[in-house]
């Protein structure tokens, strides 16, 4: 059985792309999710049914080209907002005179960004192709528009499928559905790291190809892996596995990503090192600064705690970090990053820097590993 290779929910719209009154698209999307609803759930898969005709789209009507993400019209706005909270999609398309309606060409022809790197599925019906010229033309739009088209589809032929205006039970039918929505949610998984990149407006960061974004309680599983691999050295300085980053649950970490703000580094879908932040009356603590093992050494720890010291909040007095208290690699790392010795209970050792009275940190060189 395939497994969701994420904890993040995955988000399908289902797009019913027939705007003609009496249509049998309808009939089609409601077979379909009826279909795979349960396959969804098991998946984690969110499916959101969007007929076209409901939307209200005019022929384009935008002064600016949509690759500009300029856009003046309220439908225009609502259609990108859908789009761009989507992980994937399948349309259900007719076919008409060898190609996909005009409603369904002119939906994708709205937007730019907001489709790249997502997958498309198609469920198409018609006569004598079941609708499979629609989707040979649909292909050739998508792709223009970095999404990312399907092996798996369904063709339905109308003559062979319909009854009185619904679909007849069909064992084979219904595994083909299923079949389309495994492959979307395992090329959702993979498509991700695109997407991030894509949106992360990252600017210069010290690992060619990485970008940065919020981490959130949905990321919880690769915090904990990356917990793990790099706390290992300070358990084994300190004589100690009392350490709460070795310690902690998967639960317990989703519920400290939901309270602290966290920074990660991210490259291929590879949480590559990580940083948290939180304010306590005007202290500004910074923990949980971790890099994975094969990239130490490459200054990634010390811009991130960069990052962590830029983002403080006005007011904050001082910096407060802390780390095991025969860490001395580590202590001498924060010594010269500016900190000094605060107190030691010998398990901890915290650490503080003040905060200049216009706020702008000054990060000196060095290299530190951790910090709890």
């Amino acid at each position: 059985m395939f497994i969701s290779m994420s904890t993040k929910p995955v988000r399908v719209l289902v797009l019913v792309c027939s705007t003609r009154p009496g249509a049998l698209g309808p009939a089609v999307g409601r077979w379909l999710i009826d279909t795979i609803a349960p396959r969804a759930t098991e998946l984690g898969v969110e499916l959101l049914p969007v007929t076209l005709g409901d939307l209200a789209l005019p022929f384009l009507d935008e002064e600016e080209e949509p690759a500009s993400g300029v856009y003046r019209h309220e439908h225009t706005k609502r259609w990108s907002a859908m789009v761009d909270a989507a992980d994937g999609f399948i349309a259900v398309t007719p076919e008409y005179n060898y190609g996909m309606p005009a409603a369904f060409k002119n939906a994708l022809d709205y937007l730019g960004r907001e489709w790249a790197w997502k997958p498309m599925g198609f469920v198409s019906y018609g006569n004598t192709s079941a609708g499979t010229r629609s989707v040979q033309h649909a292909k050739q739009v998508v792709t223009t528009l970095r999404l990312v088209p399907l092996g798996a589809t369904v063709a339905l032929r109308i003559a062979d499928t319909v009854d009185h205006g619904r679909l007849r039970p069909d064992a084979a039918r219904e595994q083909a559905a299923v079949g389309v929505l495994d492959e979307l949610v395992r090329l959702a998984h993979a498509l991700r790291p695109m997407r991030e990149r894509a949106r992360s407006g990252s600017g210069e960061v010290p690992v060619p190809g990485a970008y940065v974004r919020p981490l959130t309680p949905d990321d919880a599983a690769e915090v904990l892996v990356l917990q793990r691999c790099c706390w290992v050295e300070e358990a084994l300085a300190n004589d100690t596995l009392a350490i709460p980053a070795l310690e902690e649950s998967l639960e317990q970490v989703r519920a400290w990503l939901a309270t602290w703000q966290t920074t990660g580094l991210w490259r291929d879908g590879r949480l590559l090192g990580m940083v948290r932040t939180l304010r306590v009356d005007d202290d500004w603590h910074v923990g949980r600064l971790g890099v994975v093992p094969d990239l130490r050494g490459r200054g990634v720890g010390r811009w991130l705690l960069g990052e962590a010291e830029a983002a403080v909040d006005a007011g904050c007095r001082r910096i407060v970090l802390s780390t095991g208290a025969r860490s001395q690699g580590n202590i001498r790392l924060y010594h010269a990053q500016g900190y000094r010795t605060e107190s030691s209970d010998g398990a901890t050792t915290s650490l503080t820097k003040p905060v200049p009275a216009d706020g702008a940190v000054q990060v000196p060189g060095g290299e530190p590993a951790e910090a709890r």
